[in-house]
């Protein structure tokens, strides 16, 4: 239970303790039931090809459950995605992005680290997108590897699937379609690749993010959103105005 201290050397361990030491590395953690569900992207985005064991990756088949569970679940008012990625899979990515953009409760994302490739469009997708300072977003066009059939219908096919990533960036950001392309096809900024890496800072300027912050702003962020959204409330019950008469 949260207060209590930490047991005495040769002390036996509470039931259910060694987990959470072992997960956790504490022996005490919060108990009440939050409202904001958090989600964590980390590493390379998993889609239908099973990344090496020893990459560390976000499997959009895990994802997606925990987006409509929490879609589902009455006691929770908003979610948190924070996003450390390289980037992965394109249609996965896409995938978890639009999942985040049709969720009806308010959503805050937060880059630290890196939103790279298809992570950028995650991170443009919920209500709300902050980004750290010292993180990055690397904005590229669609690579393929692996056997490419060069044949011109290939070329047509990575094309639209490159608008597709195009339309959904600037359709949930203020980033105009023109600049997000410029960004993209720029050379030099990369090595052995067109593209452009953009800070923190400078992802803001252009449009792509809301603001520059960390966990706290954006909890502060979301807390904010829930309570706007919850509506004022009569005194000393929870039924809410309309007209400024107590229903």
């Amino acid at each position: 239970m949260p207060g209590q201290d930490a047991p005495e050397p040769g002390q036996a361990l509470p039931p259910g303790a060694v987990g959470t030491l072992k997960e956790l590395g504490q022996t005490a953690v919060p108990v009440a039931e939050p409202d904001i569900f958090c989600i964590t992207i980390i590493g390379q985005i998993e889609g239908h090809i099973v990344m090496p064991p020893h990459n560390k990756t976000t499997k959009y088949e895990h994802i997606i459950p925990q987006l409509v569970a929490a879609e589902q679940n009455k006691s929770i008012h908003g979610l948190l995605i924070i996003l450390n990625t390289v980037g992965g899979d394109v249609e996965a990515g896409l995938a978890i992005a639009e999942m985040i953009a049709s969720l009806t409760k308010p959503t805050v994302t937060v880059v630290i680290g890196g939103g790279h490739s298809i992570g950028v469009p995650i991170a443009v997708a919920s209500s709300y997108s902050i980004i750290a300072e010292s993180a990055t977003m690397t904005i590229h066009p669609i690579r393929m590897n692996g056997l490419v059939i060069g044949v011109p219908q290939t070329f047509e096919y990575m094309e639209k699937m490159q608008e597709r990533v195009v339309k959904f960036v600037t359709s949930h950001s203020r980033i105009t379609e023109e600049q997000f392309k410029d960004l993209m096809f720029k050379t030099g900024e990369l090595n052995r690749d067109i593209g452009t890496a953009v800070g923190g800072l400078d992802a803001v300027r252009y449009g792509l993010m809301d603001e520059v912050g960390g966990i706290g702003a954006a909890l502060s962020r979301l807390n904010s959103m829930i309570a706007e959204r919850s509506g004022p409330t009569t005194a000393g019950t929870n039924a809410p105005l309309h007209g400024g008469i107590p229903q």
